[in-house]
């Protein structure tokens, strides 16, 4: 009887798990795809009306504008006209599938004990059943770089695209880039310390910093001379100094960036990112001489100063990029991995206030793609790129009408149900039928 009850229990478990699974990964590309008709954002500030693209074994093969009346297109064809093509938007800076319910600790694994852990991977603790990563789909957001936090240096990041089976298979840049939390120059007293909680110089600022530049001189010299006695940290800044990986370096205040420049120059750093900054526009001519992007943090917060515009936050992006800033979105804060989702919403309002429509559409697109390093395949539609793109009825970035009926990821067409799409037609259904009674 015993044995008969745990068989019933291990069947329950095995039911309940099919039914709030994954959605099944699609299959390989198998035939031709063209997309007639649609208007075609490509990503770059180019639209083509009434275009034609064609995807064959995972890349984009054609894109020109179409004549309906004199050509067959191969394969399977599908009839967009009237609504819009789009390359998959990218979200750097997320720890999506690294968090599944932030008050659940099993669930958690964005961070890990110590202060320097350049070592430290993302990519292996990423978890390609999350809910969370599903839901991402049906806004067209198709890849995103999933990031480690915590520390002084968090660890390494890898970029990778939201319909796989696994880690590996998620995986379109592994290690892409080194994470550093850079200290505040300011910073609110630490009231479990018995410290003032007002906002005051941080006293440690420069001891901070030393401990940084300490660090990257110790592991170039134990890169240059003997390592018999394998150091785990030190071994993995190997490809930083020769400019394999890219430095994020996380930070908001204008006397940070300043001393980020310097640090960079320093340490002979190749590719840096200002993940942040907030006050970058007052020293934006710097960051473009030092050829310094900036990923601006949601347009959808309030200014940090009592000084400043009500607006600044969504005009921040336009700014920097007048000002001839390379310039990228991401969503970190509050609640930041459903907030992923609205990526593209973030776009709408930067250009709700001054910016082109589609220069927006470039920073979560193009723009987002070069900071990243995967520009040769992502961010753009392009001949010879990935099939990676979305069709939708409407505007991408309002989020009225950015209602999908077809994504692809390397060619592979997606599901777009989600457990969220599933509830939410449960529960449509339900109160239209209370509604008719």
């Amino acid at each position: 009887m015993k044995k008969l009850n745990l068989y019933i229990g291990l069947l329950s478990l095995l039911c309940c798990g099919n039914s709030f699974a994954q959605q099944t990964p699609a299959p390989e590309q198998a035939e031709a795809i063209s997309i007639v008709g649609a208007t075609a954002h490509i990503g770059n500030g180019e639209v083509i009306e009434n275009s034609l693209i064609i995807l064959e074994d995972g890349k984009i093969t054609e894109i020109i504008a179409a004549n309906l009346t004199k050509r067959q297109y191969p394969g399977k064809q599908i009839d967009a006209t009237g609504k819009h093509v789009y390359p998959g938007i990218i979200a750097p800076n997320t720890t999506l599938g690294l968090v599944e319910i932030a008050s659940v600790k099993a669930t958690e694994d964005q961070d890990e004990m110590g202060d320097m852990l350049p070592n430290v991977r993302s990519l292996i603790a990423y978890n390609t059943e999350s809910k969370i990563v599903e839901s991402m789909r049906p806004n067209g957001v198709l890849l995103g770089q999933v990031v480690p936090r915590g520390g002084l240096i968090s660890g390494t990041s890898s970029i990778v695209q939201f319909d796989a089976w696994n880690w590996e298979d998620a995986a379109v840049k592994a290690d892409d880039g080194l994470h550093i939390n850079w200290p505040d120059s300011f910073r609110r007293g630490r009231w479990w310390r018995g410290e003032d909680p007002g906002l005051k110089p941080n006293k440690e600022y420069t001891e901070e910093i030393q401990k940084l530049s300490d660090f990257f001189a110790s592991s170039k010299a134990y890169l240059n001379g003997d390592r018999t006695d394998q150091n785990l940290p030190f071994l993995a800044m190997e490809k930083v100094f020769s400019g394999d990986k890219k430095v994020f370096i996380h930070a908001d205040g204008e006397k940070e960036i300043l001393d980020i420049i310097q640090f960079k120059k320093e340490n002979e750093l190749a590719s840096v990112v200002i993940v942040g900054g907030y006050d970058a526009l007052a020293i934006a001519s710097d960051l473009k001489n030092a050829e310094i992007p900036v990923l601006v943090n949601r347009p959808h917060s309030t200014p940090d100063n009592a000084y400043e515009d009500y607006d600044q936050p969504y005009k921040l992006a336009k700014l920097l990029y007048d000002a001839g800033v390379v310039v990228g979105l991401e969503s970190s804060g509050q609640m930041e991995r459903m907030n992923t989702r609205n990526l593209p919403f973030y776009a709408g309002t930067v250009a709700a206030f001054g910016m082109d429509k589609e220069d927006a559409l470039s920073l979560i697109t193009a723009n987002n793609a070069k900071i990243l390093g995967i520009d040769s395949d992502y961010g753009t539609l392009e001949k010879g790129k990935s099939a990676t793109l979305f069709i939708s009825e409407g505007d991408a970035l309002d989020m009225r009408t950015n209602i999908l009926s077809h994504a692809f990821i390397d060619g592979r067409e997606l599901s777009l149900e989600t457990h969220q799409t599933e509830l939410w037609k449960r529960y449509s259904k339900k109160y239209s039928e209370q509604e008719s009674k």
